[in-house]
């Protein structure tokens, strides 16, 4: 199937839908703040951002291991308890039902609290640029807000 598009100026593009086209999910299944689990490595860790379909350079993707479909959301998620941050395909995460805190050094960063009742982190609106890190510093948790305990 063909399509005519106009753009802005009067140029005309015509679009084959049929080439390179995949279906893709109508959302992402995790959203920022929510804390997942690795299905195949076992670690925890926080949502801060995703993509709709992986980002990542061809080079970079094909270095990964597993090598999921690049058609689906990718997340970026804060490791607990060590410094690293990954990049991850949805199919390889499910929720952690643990309850315990998420210990991260960027956590205060890019998060503002944490509702117990929903059991998700609060993200603030420091955007998520790797290349392009904030200059300000994080910004100050809200008055009221209490962190979790820390893991026993």
């Amino acid at each position: 199937m063909t399509y005519l598009v106009n753009s802005e100026s009067d140029k005309k593009y015509m679009i084959n839908l049929a080439d390179g086209y995949s279906h893709l999910k109508d959302s992402p299944k995790y959203s920022p703040g929510e804390v997942i689990q690795h299905i195949k490595y076992g670690y925890r860790g926080l949502i801060v951002d995703f993509d709709i379909t992986c980002q990542a350079p061809e080079d970079w993707y094909h270095s990964n291991q597993t090598q999921p479909d690049r058609n689906q959301a990718w997340y970026h998620v804060l490791v607990d308890g060590n410094q690293q941050v990954t990049y991850v395909a949805e199919i390889n995460l499910n929720h952690d039902h643990t309850g315990k805190p998420v210990v991260h050094g960027m956590l205060n960063l890019f998060f503002s609290g944490y509702d117990e009742e929903k059991n998700k982190y609060l993200r603030n609106d420091v955007p998520w640029n790797p290349g392009n890190p904030p200059d300000a510093p994080p910004p100050s948790p809200p008055p009221d807000y209490t962190p979790p305990p820390a893991p026993s």
